[in-house]
């Protein structure tokens, strides 16, 4: 990629018998907003720190620019971390917290006020240049570690479950100052998160981890409307995942059996290995039995509701099947029909092929 800044190639770690990361490969673009998504244990702040130089890879490539910095100090890079914690010391005032960096390498004391004010108001905090830590929110602490690291200019910016501290609200307001912030400041962002939400809202490219690899790279809507696996599609969102037979294929099309439900016939070629069929909870449309007509390359499953939960603008509805699987269904509020749904009500779910995607079980 031309425009890489950050260039990763069969990059590992190993911590004694245990692969923490195994043979990455992957090219983060110059101003982008790059997300590291998985659970805990996956590989995702392992990966990072080697891009921070906060832990040595046991083998592979790491450029920053086109320069090899797979074995170069951390204060060598150009690059900043904003840690979990923010880290930042409440013995001094916001603005000697975001000018000590640049104070500690010789930086003038003239030169570090202008840069420190120029840094505190990208992040809206100029005007409590002269408060304590500990007279700020939680949120505001989080932009003043932000500032102490934007203040030194990096190719790149590192964070680390920036926002995990937060509460909910504070959380959404952060989510948006953030990638306003990386907009305006035109700096590369790599972010580690195990929010799906988190990662779907602010990135511009997302690197889905699993047990130390990436399962699948890509945008925001690639990752929810095609995960290319099972891991990917139940890991992204809420989804319904059934088991499946290849019934028959012929290289064009294929006719699946779906978990006892019924048949349902797809475009493609189906995996080599057994198979899921995956749809989102917004896809499967709900109606009465007697209201239904038969619809052609349709699944349609007897069930009833068994719970339903409101959400505000929707409502998240468990149906039971008469063979006992279970299937989520997303109401908008919009649809007159699903204020009258009610717990033990008989639905006839119709899942549409075409929102319907096969994958490797």
């Amino acid at each position: 990629m031309d425009n890489a800044i950050v260039t990763i190639r069969q990059l590992s770690k190993r911590f004694g018998s245990t692969d923490a990361v195994r043979d990455v490969n992957i090219a983060v673009r110059e101003n982008e907003f790059f997300s590291l998504l998985g659970p805990s244990g996956c590989g995702k702040t392992t990966l990072l720190r080697m891009i921070a130089g906060l832990e040595s890879p046991s083998r592979g490539e790491l450029l920053i620019g086109a320069e090899d910095m797979a074995h170069t100090p951390a204060n060598k890079r150009p690059v900043n971390m904003v840690f979990q914690s923010y880290a930042v010391f409440p013995h001094m005032s916001v603005a000697d917290n975001v000018g000590y960096g640049l104070r500690v390498t010789g930086v003038s004391a003239a030169e570090t006020r202008q840069r420190a004010h120029e840094a505190l108001e990208m992040v809206k905090l100029d005007h409590l240049a002269q408060r304590r830590p500990d007279m700020l929110s939680g949120g505001q602490r989080q932009r003043v570690a932000l500032a102490r690291a934007l203040v030194k200019r990096p190719k790149v910016l590192l964070l680390d479950e920036p926002m995990s501290a937060l509460d909910a609200k504070l959380r959404e307001q952060m989510q948006i100052e953030l990638t306003r912030l990386q907009k305006a400041v035109g700096i590369t962002f790599i972010m580690v998160t195990h929010d799906q939400q988190e990662a779907l809202s602010m990135s511009d490219r997302i690197a889905v981890m699993d047990n130390g690899r990436i399962s699948q790279l890509g945008t925001p809507e690639d990752l929810y409307e095609r995960p290319a696996n099972r891991f990917v599609a139940d890991f992204i969102g809420r989804i319904n995942l059934l088991d499946a037979k290849v019934v028959r294929a012929n290289g064009e099309e294929i006719l699946l059996n779906i978990a006892g439900l019924g048949h349902l016939q797809l475009e493609g070629e189906p995996p080599s290995t057994p198979v899921s069929l995956a749809i989102r909870p917004e896809h499967v449309r709900l109606s009465a039995p007697e209201e239904t007509e038969v619809e052609s390359n349709c699944l349609q499953v007897d069930g009833r509701i068994a719970r339903q939960a409101f959400m505000g603008d929707s409502s998240q509805i468990t149906i039971e099947t008469e063979n006992g699987l279970t299937l989520a269904a997303t109401q908008r509020r919009e649809d007159t029909q699903s204020a009258r749904w009610q717990v033990g009500d008989s639905v006839l779910a119709t899942l549409p092929a075409e929102h319907c995607r096969l994958l490797a079980a």
